[in-house]
């Protein structure tokens, strides 16, 4: 029947588990979820771009602002339309908070409006705060007050009870059912609740994650997801987490990598964080484009803000070069995509979230343990975001690096810097300190204008020197647990290097080939080399034409794009 009971209470008595792993970290936290449980695989649009607003939007203002970032240029895979999608005025003892009937002055046709969205390859979800129950004003009262075996006829609020199994199944069957089925993809549950229910030490927030994940997987076709806030250990069950109104402030702003990584900790990388800033400080042009930054090496990319008319998280809000530095970073994150969905794969099968402290790797390190703002994001690459205003006179930000050892390339410059120490290192605003190893493989989606958040048609395969490599990449249909469950398909890069040359090869894709696109381009960017003599180009083993580029700033060596046709692959 799958319904929780009251523990009997014996004095005295406790569970223990005994986990030991020395400074071995991620066998720690593998050990832990064995005991509390791993990630699901998140869809894959989860991982673009995501708008959000506490705003009173209508149907018309929506579709005009995902018009405007098409117009710009700015791809979006995640619409948030928060709590003002419902009623507020309820002319009731309901304070409006709590909602669930479409409000129609501002959505005159909701599953139209839904069906846009779907149409620009946006999911879209809708804010709960379900803590009032159910009043009389709600479209569908009469069937729930029903359900619950009321009188028909009367007005009585339905208390919220998710403790009690009749309620949670009026509550989903009732009220959230007839909207999913409008083209609601998934809820963002929004905490009100408090810490207490009628069912002794179950804290409702835990208990709604728990019934909004499993209600959500009743569909095989769909991936079970919620997002909302955390409900306490073994949350990370239920991704993804929302971490609560953000200030608008440098010191924010500058808690956030620390807060992200840590997390990892508790086995919960997840993390949806009000980006820009959610209320009170100041706006400023240099922060939001830090946060923004910041954003694209987060967990989960949402932009965010309180309903205030001076506070504005659209790129286009302050000037032509924040626009041009936010548009560079969130086709950026797109671009991010496939490394961050091969990522996902690795939290749901071995529960190494995306963005963990460096001491996970480098446990005997001294230095690995006080870098707040430095992480590793996935097992290629090395953020150091930008959290404290630049140099008046030099109009640059300065920041103290540790470098763990090994060898190591500025992503975007290929500029090689030795580690096993501390720099000091100086960034313009439209520079993102992020770092590939030595032997790093990044693919990257080429398209990163448009929506959504698909299986590219063509990928950048950026290649880093200083020894041999390997990437496995893993894409599925991106949506359902049906497809997931088969495997999937996996494409394996790897490299070869000495001090003469580097070799690429790309062995052709296993598993279930039916969710790649149909044909499939490769570009190859070679960064952080000298300028090569030349390349040769190989498809199962018969040598191809090639000629290659190379920007000297940027230390990059770059071929055309070649469709391999899934043949094995040389370079």
């Amino acid at each position: 029947a799958g319904w929780l009971e009251p523990r009997p209470a014996l004095p005295g008595y406790r569970d223990l588990y005994i986990l030991v792993s020395g400074t071995n970290y991620p066998d720690a936290l593998h050990d832990y979820q064995l005991v509390s449980g791993f990630p699901s695989l998140l869809p894959r649009a989860f991982l673009g771009n995501w708008w959000s607003r506490f705003w009173e939007y209508s149907q018309d203002s929506v579709q005009a602002l995902v018009e405007r970032f098409a117009q710009e240029r700015i791809p979006l895979s995640v619409f948030i339309i928060d709590m003002d999608w419902h009623i507020t005025n309820t002319g009731n003892a309901c304070s409006g908070w709590t909602g669930f009937t479409w409000n129609r002055e501002l959505f005159p046709d909701p599953p139209a409006l839904l069906a846009w969205l779907h149409e620009r390859r946006l999911l879209t979800s809708l804010n709960l705060h379900p803590a009032e129950g159910i009043h009389a004003h709600e479209e569908r009262y009469p069937q729930a007050a029903q359900a619950m075996g009321r009188k028909p006829g009367g007005k009585k609020p339905i208390a919220f009870n998710i403790a009690d199994p009749r309620f949670a199944r009026v509550y989903f069957e009732q009220l959230l059912h007839p909207m999913e089925a409008e083209g609601v993809d998934f809820w963002w549950i929004d905490w009100q609740q408090g810490f207490l229910s009628s069912l002794p030490s179950l804290d409702p927030l835990w208990w709604l994650n728990h019934l909004h994940f499993f209600d959500l997987g009743r569909n095989p076709q769909k991936r079970p997801v919620v997002f909302s806030r955390w409900g306490g250990p073994g949350n990370q069950r239920y991704p993804i987490g929302f971490s609560g109104d953000t200030i608008i402030s440098w010191k924010s702003l500058a808690y956030q990598p620390f807060f992200t990584a840590a997390a990892a900790n508790m086995a919960y990388g997840w993390w949806s964080h009000d980006i820009g800033g959610h209320m009170r400080g100041m706006e400023d042009s240099e922060l939001y484009t830090r946060w923004v930054q910041f954003g694209v090496l987060s967990p989960i990319f949402r932009l965010h803000c309180t309903k205030d008319a001076f506070i504005d998280r659209q790129p286009w809000a302050f000037d032509a070069e924040v626009l041009r530095l936010a548009r560079q970073a969130m086709q950026f994150r797109h671009a991010l995509v496939p490394y961050l969905y091969t990522m996902a794969r690795r939290n749901e099968q071995t529960g190494q979230p995306l963005c963990a402290p460096l001491y996970y790797e480098w446990p005997r390190e001294e230095a690995a343990y006080v870098v707040p703002n430095q992480y590793l994001f996935g097992n290629q690459l090395l953020a150091a975001p930008v959290t404290a205003p630049a140099d008046p006179d030099l109009r640059q930000a300065r920041c103290g690096l540790w470098f763990p050892p090994g060898e190591w390339f500025d992503f975007f410059s290929g500029e090689a810097v030795k580690g096993g120490r501390w720099t000091i290192q100086y960034f313009a605003q439209s520079e993102i300190p992020l770092y590939a190893r030595a032997g790093a493989i990044v693919p990257l989606q080429a398209d990163t204008a448009a929506n959504g958040c698909p299986n590219p048609e063509t990928l950048d395969v950026v290649v880093f020197p200083g020894r041999d490599g390997r990437f496995v990449l893993y894409e599925d249909d991106g949506v359902s647990q049906v497809q997931r469950t088969k495997g999937g398909c996996e494409t394996i890069f790897y490299s070869q290097w000495d001090e003469q040359s580097i070799t690429l090869h790309i062995d052709p894709p296993c598993g279930d080939l039916s969710v790649l696109p149909e044909k499939r381009a490769y570009r190859l960017v070679f960064r952080g080399v000298t300028q090569p003599e030349g390349c040769e180009i190989k498809f199962d083993g018969v040598p191809q034409s090639a000629a290659l580029d190379y920007d000297p700033q940027t230390r990059t060596a770059m071929t055309g794009r070649f469709e391999t046709g899934h043949a094995r692959f040389e370079a």
